[in-house]
């Protein structure tokens, strides 16, 4: 019988955002396999209602349960905002999102006990974050902010085009009016766009990175459950999508700091590789 602490981790995300989860995993915890699910076909989730969300999400994660995973990550801040109760009730391995870990780490970083956040509108909407940071420390003063346009800017490439900079300095400003000394990023593609979000902010307010509280976490949750893999060997990455590949395996590469990424299309419907 395999040893289930050698088995993948799956992840999975509405489209390329949430290897950004995958990049930090990787560095994090070389060890483990990762299988990875953009849902490219139907990106964005943001736009979709909570119910449509939460079937999507079931879909994505049944694919990673036939994959044979030993936990699924959830690298989607609109997913993780509704999904995570349904998910652990549905899989029979640890479920773990995005939004849980940034908060904690936000709380623990902040000084004054005010704390900005970014995101999508939906997952803005959904008060996910101000609800997970209250639930660690109810005196925290949460200023949320959706920021959609940082998203296509991202996927666009403009990453360091003087447009970008004019656009978050302009959805930073009502919330550094509030004297915030903590932002979180919570998107899974703010991450690549962490150097200009910080000269915008300056050097008075500290970024939660949600991918990489996320990464630290799963490997803090996985050691506490004797999940780790216990072998030294640098373990694979696979990546699917369900859309047409050539374009998310052209952008992936600068999410995954230049590994060259060949990513297999797939049928969620029918649950097979298509050729």
């Amino acid at each position: 019988m395999k040893d289930i602490r050698s088995l993948p981790i799956g992840v999975f995300d509405s489209g390329i955002g949430g290897l950004t989860v995958v990049r930090q995993m990787h560095r994090v915890m070389p060890s483990e396999s990762i299988i990875y699910l953009g849902d490219t076909a139907r990106v964005p989730y943001g736009t979709k209602s909570h119910r449509t969300i939460i079937r999507f999400a079931c879909e994505d994660a049944n694919f990673l349960m036939d994959k044979c995973v030993k936990a699924i990550v959830v690298a989607c801040n609109t997913a993780s905002s509704c999904s995570i109760p349904v998910l652990e009730k549905l899989c029979p391995v640890p479920v773990f999102g995005v939004i849980l870990p940034g908060s904690i780490e936000a709380v623990k970083k902040s000084k004054t006990g005010r704390i900005g956040v970014i995101g999508t509108r939906s997952t803005i909407r959904s008060g996910a974050y101000e609800h997970a940071i209250r639930s660690v420390n109810p005196d925290v003063v949460v200023v949320s902010q959706a920021c959609p346009l940082l998203v296509p800017l991202v996927e666009e490439n403009w990453i360091r085009h003087p447009v970008t900079t004019e656009i978050i300095t302009e959805y930073l400003k009502p919330v550094l009016r509030n004297k915030i000394d903590v932002l979180v990023l919570g998107c899974t593609h703010y991450p690549m766009l962490k150097n200009v979000i910080k000269r915008v902010v300056g050097p008075s307010v500290k970024l939660v990175d949600s991918a990489l509280t996320c990464a630290k976490y799963v490997k803090a949750q996985l050691e506490k459950n004797n999940l780790l893999n216990p072998q030294k060997q640098k373990g694979t990455l696979q990546f699917y999508v369900t859309d047409e590949p050539e374009s998310f395996n052209n952008l992936a590469s600068k999410f995954m700091d230049g590994l060259r990424v060949n990513a297999t299309k797939i049928d969620l419907q029918q649950l097979k590789v298509v050729d």
